[in-house]
């Protein structure tokens, strides 16, 4: 059982990385503050376009302090 909501938050971001680790997308995880968050989710997306790539961000979440975590594959 968790003892806080942020221990199961990285239970399940941990689970969702190994479900989805063998489908053949790559994944880049980002952790940044919140003001620089945005500029290198845009980064990532521009550097590989998902007309060519399916780029996309998959998942974002604040962390406990005030860092933003950013999944894109």
């Amino acid at each position: 059982m968790p003892s806080s909501p942020e221990d199961l938050a990285d239970r399940m971001a941990a689970r969702r990385r190994q479900v989805n680790a063998d489908d053949g997308f790559a994944r880049e995880i980002f952790t940044q503050p919140r003001d620089q968050a945005p500029e290198t989710a845009r980064a990532f997306l521009d550097r590989w376009p998902a007309a060519a790539y399916m780029s996309a961000v998959e998942s974002w979440r604040e962390l406990s302090g005030g860092e933003i975590e950013i999944v894109a594959h």
